[in-house]
């Protein structure tokens, strides 16, 4: 794991020598960054998290916080999500596994005047240290397999504090076509019952199937089934919820 650094890990080796999975990944993903100038999802945030952050039931729950709003990307690439976080006063935490994306999401956080506590490391088994916690984690558009997006999932909600806030948004089984964005291999793609399995704890606030019309840089432009999510970690008393879980 590095934190706060373009500097990225030694190359992981298999017993037979051989990369593992995470690893080509990583090394793909390198590429695809060092090919473009420009960001590869565009270079405003997205627009499921911009929303999220004006939701009125939010933005009365950060009015509580003495402190800044602490946030967790999981797989935030090149940064234009972690940054923004950080140009609207959360503290941000950001992780992703591309060496060459994080050295671009560092360049982009000096160049807005923020700082993202931004970390290099496989979420295979990445785990934060022991009692840390945050208030939001979002997860937007981490693709892989069914393991690891469980692992991320469950990684993402059991971090954070009670009351705080969990969102998703990412391709669904749907858009399971050669010929569509994301991956076409349909073990690396989300649907709701895996999302209602792995969160059944979780207070779920909002969870859509929809159709909706990307315009995220040359990789997210288009028509795209998209699964979205907004859930809440265990209530505690007082927070003023309904504690009921409806999964509509």
């Amino acid at each position: 794991m590095v934190v706060c650094t373009g500097t990225g890990p030694d190359v992981t080796l298999s017993p037979s020598g051989d990369m593992t999975e995470p690893t080509r990944s990583a090394r793909d993903w390198d590429a695809r960054y060092k090919a473009v100038d420009e960001g590869l999802f565009g270079e405003s945030p997205n627009e499921y998290l911009r929303r999220f952050c004006e939701r009125s039931d939010f933005v009365e729950f950060i009015s509580r916080h003495a402190e800044a709003c602490r946030v967790l990307c999981l797989a935030d690439g090149d940064g234009r999500n972690g940054t923004w976080l950080a140009q609207c006063g959360y503290e941000v935490t950001a992780v992703d596994h591309s060496t060459e994306a994080t050295r671009r999401a560092l360049a982009r956080d000096k160049a807005a005047g923020v700082t993202v506590e931004r970390i290099t490391a496989d979420l295979t088994d990445w785990m934060p240290e022991a009692g840390r916690t945050w208030d939001l984690s979002c997860i937007l558009y981490l693709h892989g397999t069914s393991v690891l997006r469980e692992r991320a999932v469950r990684l993402a909600y059991e971090a954070l504090e009670h009351d705080g806030w969990f969102l998703l948004e990412s391709f669904s089984k749907a858009q399971a076509d050669p010929d569509a964005m994301g991956p076409d291999d349909s073990d690396k793609l989300y649907d709701r019952a895996e999302l209602q399995t792995w969160l059944s704890d979780a207070l779920i606030i909002e969870a859509t199937s929809e159709r909706i019309l990307l315009e995220e840089g040359r990789r997210h432009a288009g028509e795209a089934e998209v699964e979205r999510l907004v859930a809440r970690r265990r209530f505690s008393a007082g927070s003023g919820v309904n504690p009921a879980n409806q999964w509509l």
